[in-house]
C-alpha cells in the first residue's frame, strides 16, 4: 500500500509503525473471508481491509478521528482472524490499537458513552470493585427489562450467583507435589477471580500435581489489555509495569503463565507495548521472552491417560486470542485428547463467539448475532459439554448455550486426579 505522511508525523515512532504496517497490505481481500464483522455486515468498512483504508486516511491526515471510523474501529472485535489469513503478514492488532488510541485522544465521545466506557475501566480490572458491581447487577436482575441497552446487557451477563473470593486468587507459593520440575508464577487475572475462580483453583491444582512450584505474585493484577482495546495506551502499559516488577521481586521463574489467554496475549505483547520505553523495554521483553500460556505447559507435561467413567465429550472451542492471537490452534485439544476426553471441533472454528474482552458490553448486537451463530455451530456437534481457554469465551458461551461451559484445566485437573468439575455435576 503506497503512503503519504510527512516527515513531521514520522517523527512519532508509533506512526513509523503504523506506516510500516500500513505498507505490507496488499489490497488482496482474503480478509475478508474470515473477518466475523464483514460476515455479518457485508460493509467492507467492517472488514480488516475497509478499516486500514480509513485508519490509513486519517492518520495521513493527522485530522481526529470522524464518526465513520470511529464507528467502523469500535465494530472490530480485534478477533485477529484477519492476521491468520493475511498472505503479507499485515500486523492489523497493532495497528488497530494505534488506531483506537488516536480516536481516544482526537474524538470526544457522547456523554452516555464516555460513562459507559470509565466505568467499565474501573471496575472490571478491579476484582475487589467488579465483584461489588456484580452483586448490585444480582440486586438489578428483577428490573433489567427497564434498564437502558448497554445496561440490560451488562446484568444480563452477570453471573446469577457470585461465588466467595478463592483461596486460589491470594499471594502466595503452592509447592509442587513430589519433586520439582519448573517454578512458575501464575497469573490471577482479574475478571477471571470473579466470574470463573474455578479455573484458577483447577490450574493451581493441576500445575502443582504435574510437578511445578506456582507462585502468584503479590502485586501483579489486570494484564492491561482491556483499557487498551478501548484506546488507553497508557493504561495499558501502567498495567505492564506493575506486573513486570512484581514478577521480578517474586522471581525467578521458568515461565510466567496465563491461563485467560486474552491475557496471555497480552503478556506476549509487553516487549511491543514499552519498546519505546528505555528504562523498561529490554525487561518487558524478557517478561514476553517467558510467557506462556497454560496449554502450552500442560502439553509439556499431561500425560497420556483415560478419561474419568462417565466423562462428556467436550467441544473445544478455540478463542481468538488464542488462535489468532498467540498461533495456538490445536494443543488444548490435543492434550484433552491424550488426557482420554473425546474431543469434537465446531464448525466456523475461526469466527469469533462475540465476546473479545468488552465488545459484548459495548456492541451488544453484533455480539449476541455472533453467540447465536456460535451456539448454533456448538449444538451440531452433539458434545455434552464446551470447553474453552478464556473467561471471556466462557461467560459468553454459557450465556447462550444449555451445556455446561468448561475450561480444559477443569477437565484436565479431573482426569488427572482431581474433583469433578462443579459444572458437570448433578444439580442439587
Amino acid at each position: 500500500m503506497e503512503t503519504h505522511f510527512d516527515l513531521i508525523a514520522l517523527a512519532d515512532p508509533q506512526v513509523r509503525e503504523a506506516e510500516r504496517i500500513l505498507k505490507t497490505c496488499v489490497h488482496c481481500g482474503f480478509c475478508l473471508a474470515t473477518c466475523p464483522t464483514y460476515l455479518l455486515l457485508g460493509d467492507e468498512r467492517d472488514s480488516p481491509r475497509g478499516r486500514i483504508y480509513m485508519i490509513k486516511d486519517m492518520l495521513e491526515s493527522g485530522r481526529p478521528a470522524d464518526a465513520a471510523t470511529t464507528r467502523h474501529v469500535d465494530r472490530c472485535l480485534s478477533c485477529l482472524s484477519c492476521m491468520t489469513t493475511c498472505p503479507s503478514g499485515v500486523n492489523y492488532m497493532h495497528l488497530v490499537d494505534h488506531a483506537r488510541a488516536h480516536i481516544a485522544a482526537t474524538r470526544p465521545r457522547p456523554p452516555g458513552e464516555r460513562w459507559l466506557r470509565r466505568l467499565i475501566a474501573a471496575l472490571v480490572p478491579h476484582p475487589g470493585r467488579f465483584r461489588l458491581a456484580l452483586a448490585g447487577a444480582l440486586v438489578a436482575r428483577p428490573f433489567a427489562r427497564l434498564l437502558p441497552g448497554r445496561l440490560k446487557t451488562m446484568v444480563a451477563l452477570a453471573p446469577v450467583r457470585l461465588r466467595e473470593p478463592s483461596w486460589a486468587d491470594r499471594p502466595g507459593v503452592h509447592r509442587a507435589q513430589g519433586a520439582r520440575g519448573r517454578r512458575v508464577a501464575l497469573l490471577a487475572g482479574c475478571a477471571q477471580q470473579v466470574l470463573t475462580p474455578q479455573v484458577n483453583e483447577a490450574s493451581l491444582r493441576l500445575l502443582t500435581r504435574l510437578g511445578c512450584e506456582v507462585v502468584v505474585a503479590p502485586g501483579a493484577g489486570c494484564c492491561g489489555s482491556l483499557v487498551l482495546h478501548m484506546g488507553d495506551a497508557e493504561g495499558a502499559r501502567a498495567a505492564a509495569r506493575n506486573n513486570i516488577a512484581a514478577w521480578e521481586a517474586a522471581g525467578p521463574f521458568d515461565a510466567v503463565i496465563a491461563n485467560a489467554s486474552g491475557c496471555g496475549t497480552a503478556l506476549k505483547e509487553y516487549g511491543h507495548l514499552l519498546a519505546q520505553d528505555p528504562a523498561w523495554a529490554e525487561r518487558a521483553a524478557a517478561l514476553s521472552a517467558q510467557a506462556r500460556d497454560i496449554s502450552e505447559l500442560l502439553d509439556e507435561l499431561v500425560p497420556q491417560g483415560s478419561a474419568p467413567v462417565g466423562a462428556p465429550s467436550v467441544a473445544y472451542h478455540a478463542a481468538c486470542s488464542l488462535q489468532h492471537g498467540q498461533g495456538i490452534v490445536t494443543m488444548p485439544r490435543d492434550v484433552l485428547r491424550r488426557a482420554g476426553f473425546v474431543v469434537h471441533d465446531i464448525p466456523e472454528g475461526h469466527i469469533c463467539c462475540g465476546s473479545a474482552g468488552t465488545y459484548n458490553l459495548l456492541q451488544p448486537d453484533l455480539a449476541g448475532r455472533l453467540k447465536a451463530r456460535k451456539a448454533a455451530n456448538i449444538a451440531a456437534t452433539g458434545a455434552d459439554c464446551v470447553a474453552a481457554g478464556n473467561v471471556g469465551c466462557m461467560v459468553q458461551i454459557a450465556s447462550g448455550c444449555d451445556m455446561p461451559v468448561l475450561h480444559p484445566v477443569e477437565l484436565l485437573d479431573w482426569a488427572t486426579g482431581g474433583p469433578m468439575p462443579d459444572a458437570l455435576r448433578p444439580p442439587g
